[in-house]
């Protein structure tokens, strides 16, 4: 579990194929002062993809990726170089910043467009149609593991307003138009669609 508030934005140091070149091992540069003792088995949130750590190193980590998870993430895509926004996961007691994020991508999106306003950037994604029914205007969304306030909706998209912090501090400084991104919906959205349909 997580709560969507990145703690460091990591790299893709290599990617190695595994079970035939269908899995993929990621390693990971973590800008972390204390990587190493990480337990493996650790959760950690990758761009919003809940990973288990394999191997860790001063100042990386490993984790597999399975073809599944690469067919439903933006995780397939990655290339050394690839900016990661990297979050450890929520502790009993930690200070909960976000919303509660569990780390299972729901599905794919698009950026659309990045325009200044004001002070902020107004970044509008596309949305998969099957979940444009889960987002709501100041509602909450995980969008590449970043908690965020849904600021406008249309039928097939959603905007949110990113401040120079947070551009600064995780991998939406370098989106733009075109790109894809891993999104998971607000977990209190999913269980109230799924009591609706039982009415």
């Amino acid at each position: 579990m997580f709560t969507g508030i990145v703690t460091a934005l990591g790299t893709v140091r290599a990617i190695s194929p595994l079970g035939g070149s269908a899995d993929m091992r990621l390693t990971i540069a973590a800008a972390w002062p204390d990587t190493a003792t990480i337990p493996v088995g650790a959760s950690i949130g990758c761009s919003g993809c809940c990973l288990t750590a394999v191997e860790l190193g001063p100042d990386w980590f490993a984790a597999d990726a399975s073809a599944e998870t690469l067919s439903r993430t933006t995780l397939g895509r990655w290339r050394a170089g690839t900016q990661v926004n990297l979050e450890r996961s929520l502790r009993l007691g930690d200070e909960l910043g976000g919303h509660l994020v569990s780390g299972h991508v729901d599905g794919v999106g698009e950026v659309r467009s990045a325009t200044p306003e004001h002070g902020s950037t107004r970044i509008v994604f596309r949305v998969p149609a099957n979940l444009a029914r889960f987002i709501a205007v100041k509602g909450s969304i995980a969008v590449d593991g970043v908690s965020l306030t849904v600021n406008e909706v249309t039928d097939d998209t959603f905007g949110v307003n990113i401040i120079p912090h947070t551009a600064a501090v995780t991998s939406f400084g370098s989106l733009r138009p075109g790109d894809a991104v891993n999104l998971e919906i607000d977990m209190l959205a999913r269980y109230v669609a799924r009591l609706a349909e039982f009415k």
